[in-house]
């Protein structure tokens, strides 16, 4: 097993500036998930580490190695694209055994590759077949076989699920995560999908304009966010953000009167005390609101979601800060009337409305 440095690594495309300064440490076997929003420069990011893109500048090392410079055929890494890229006059043996066969490997040994890696991944019935033959997440799982066999030293994945239905997507979830438990491997995931993130990863790089936001685990992130960015990115539903002026401060607590929203003010126990008057942004998860909460709200429900073990009300659609709240088991909410709900300020998150950085 191998892990990866990048230490300062930047990439433009001309005199457009992608990748700012980039330092990453990941360790030998984690399962690391590179997740943010289009064009936050996750995939440009991916394709510097396998050397489809050369860095304009900073260093990146694969184990003791600097490859900085090396060729991506050199650097011991396979890669699994969005697109499953099959050769569709190819078997599913003689997709998986081609890059084997083309670096001059002898016939037993791509047999016995391909035959270990079709077992791992329940292959072994479809090695005749051709491409067309197949589903969607069996010739995704024919492109996570071909990279299996040439044994690499860390696996990236670049979205390679976005072209399959939503209950295929699960079970290919669960699958590349039993991969990894079985391999043991360093794998680098790409995805704009934070449910992605959060069930696969061992550790999470959310990125934004080509800047770390954050990095460290799903439950880390999630329960101790840096910014709002990040709080609002990683947790589904998202995040609520309500604006908020700072009316009282002293004594290591502040109180907040929220803008927008009837109901009383909430207390809070931070180190960093911020001043009389600060605008700030207060957030709370969904599933943290509850009848028992201390911090109350009075908010007028739009749209309940029913989804069997969970529902949703959505308040304040018009407004700029429109709130989504998880309903208990044998909620009396109802659509178009008044709801009075709560939550602990020990579980919300006070946040600078200008810097939008945490205020802890």
């Amino acid at each position: 097993m191998t892990g990866l440095i990048l230490q300062d690594v930047k990439k433009s495309f001309g005199k457009v500036d992608v990748i700012h300064g980039i330092d990453l440490q990941i360790e030998s076997g984690e399962f690391v998930v590179f997740v943010g929003p289009s064009g936050c420069g996750k995939s440009t990011l991916l394709r510097l580490i396998a050397g489809l893109e050369d860095a304009t500048s900073g260093t990146l090392a694969i184990g003791e190695q600097d490859v900085t410079h090396v060729e991506a055929a050199d650097r011991g890494i396979a890669m699994v694209f969005q697109s499953y890229a099959l050769y569709p006059h190819m078997s599913v043996a003689e997709n998986m055994g081609f890059g084997l066969k083309m670096t001059g490997s002898s016939k037993a040994e791509v047999k016995n590759r391909v035959s270990a890696a079709a077992e791992i991944l329940q292959l072994e019935p479809l090695l005749d077949r051709k491409p067309k033959a197949l589903s969607g997440g069996q010739r995704q799982r024919v492109a996570i076989g071909r990279a299996i066999v040439r044994q690499p030293k860390v696996f990236l994945f670049d979205e390679p699920l976005s072209n399959l239905d939503a209950e295929l997507r699960v079970q290919m979830r669960l699958e590349i995560a039993k991969l990894h438990k079985d391999l043991k491997s360093t794998m680098i995931y790409v995805t704009h999908d934070q449910v992605e993130a959060m069930t696969l990863a061992d550790k999470i790089v959310v990125l934004r304009a080509g800047r770390v936001e954050q990095f460290g685990s799903p439950l880390e992130l999630y329960r101790n966010p840096d910014n709002i960015f990040v709080g609002g990115f990683i947790g589904s539903p998202r995040m609520n953000f309500l604006a908020g002026t700072i009316t009282a401060s002293g004594g290591g607590t502040v109180t907040v009167d929220f803008d927008g929203y009837a109901g009383t003010a909430m207390t809070k126990t931070i180190e960093g005390i911020p001043d009389v008057g600060s605008k700030v942004m207060v957030g709370v998860r969904p599933e943290h609101f509850t009848d028992g909460g201390s911090t109350k709200l009075e908010v007028r429900i739009d749209v309940i979601e029913n989804l069997g073990g969970v529902a949703y009300g959505y308040a304040g659609a018009e407004t700029d800060a429109p709130l989504t709240i998880q309903l208990n088991e044998g909620h009396t909410a109802q659509e178009d009337a008044a709801l009075v709900t709560g939550f602990d300020p020990d579980r919300a998150f006070l946040f600078d409305a200008k810097s939008e950085k945490r205020l802890r």
